[in-house]
């Protein structure tokens, strides 16, 4: 687990509750939509993007999310969401994400968020504002490591 903790500068710990299970007796697939959001939120915080943010004019939207489960997951357990950017163009990023099973000390699920920005008194896409770029740029890797 320690490997998977260094590998990211910004992670986010997720208690999973009972009530996320399914029939199945796994937690359901879209919780994890949900922990990604919640990492995805704990980024920003972390990064100071948040306040970055404020302006009411520029906002990051969801354009797609995806996830790809590798393991099922059941109560109790704790996930640890691995969080980094890659492909950053003139106006979008994708965030990535890897969740980590505390029980089973292993990656169980991975998904991503394409993001672009959006101006809101336009309606229309807009570039990353400079401020916002140069915070991205320094959690951004290589989608390989």
């Amino acid at each position: 687990m320690q490997e998977f903790l260094e590998k990211f500068a910004i992670t986010t710990k997720v208690n999973v509750v009972w009530g996320e299970m399914d029939a199945l007796g796994h937690v359901n697939n879209v919780s994890y939509f949900r922990y990604f959001e919640t990492a995805r939120i704990d980024f920003l915080t972390q990064t100071g993007l948040l306040s970055v943010l404020s302006e009411p004019t520029h906002s990051p939207v969801l354009r797609d999310t995806y996830a790809q489960y590798k393991r099922p997951v059941t109560f109790p357990d704790t996930l640890y969401i691995g969080s980094y950017i890659t492909d950053i163009k003139e106006d979008r990023f994708t965030m990535r994400y890897e969740a980590f099973s505390e029980s089973q000390q292993a990656v169980c699920t991975t998904g991503y968020a394409n993001v672009v920005m959006f101006n809101m008194k336009t309606g229309k896409k807009s570039p990353i504002p400079e401020n916002m770029l140069a915070i991205l740029k320094q959690y951004e890797m290589d989608d390989n490591q």
